[in-house]
């Protein structure tokens, strides 16, 4: 049984495939076929036919047109021309009574600012009114058993509180001990503001002190 359908089974495979050779043989004689055919062109006559020039109308000739005669002109008088009304001119009057020609003219004004304001005026700083209490300076020990005298000028800075902010030695007295002496006692003093109108301000002011033995 298995034998007779393994047997048919091949034979179909035989056919199917002769089949299939067959139509590729076909199709390889069509194609073949196809290219030895060579298209035809049908040549077709051109046929050309002559048509007559359209007439052209000719432009219509311009007649001449009538002339009439010319008609007499009459001349006319021709009007006198009338003198013209010159206007007046206007003359621009002033109320100065001057000719004008000889009208003077005002230089300008310049007007100058007013000066400034002085400055008020300032009042030296002092150092000698009773109310300060102002000690005179000590004379020292030494400087009296060698008898040295002498007179020795500060220079003070008075501040606007009335201290002595700096004390400088104007004018020696000749002995060193003198003017450390009146140099300590003068930076303790009170002094009076120098002023300026109302107002106190820093000045600068010389104290003269004298050493002076008694006889």
């Amino acid at each position: 049984m298995s034998y007779a359908l393994s047997q048919k089974s091949t034979f179909q495979r035989s056919g199917l495939l002769g089949i299939v050779i067959a139509v590729h043989v076909g199709v390889l004689l069509l194609v073949l076929a196809a290219k030895t055919i060579a298209p035809q062109i049908m040549e077709m006559p051109l046929i050309v036919d002559l048509l007559p020039a359209p007439e052209i109308e000719a432009p219509p000739e311009a007649k001449p047109l009538p002339v009439a005669a010319p008609t007499p002109v009459k001349p006319q008088p021709r009007p006198r021309p009338q003198p013209k009304e010159m206007p007046a001119p206007v003359l621009e009057t002033t109320q100065s009574t001057a000719p004008a020609e000889h009208a003077p003219v005002a230089p300008p004004v310049i007007e100058t600012p007013p000066p400034p304001p002085a400055p008020p005026a300032v009042t030296q700083a002092r150092f000698d009114a009773d109310y300060l209490r102002n000690p005179p300076p000590p004379y020292p020990p030494l400087a009296r058993r060698m008898g040295e005298e002498g007179k020795v000028v500060l220079r003070v800075a008075v501040t606007p509180q009335g201290s002595a902010s700096e004390v400088q030695i104007h004018t020696s007295s000749g002995s060193t001990r003198l003017d450390e002496s009146a140099q300590r006692t003068v930076r303790n003093w009170k002094f009076i503001p120098a002023k300026q109108g109302d107002t106190a301000v820093s000045s600068w002011v010389l104290v003269p002190i004298i050493f002076k033995l008694e006889q």
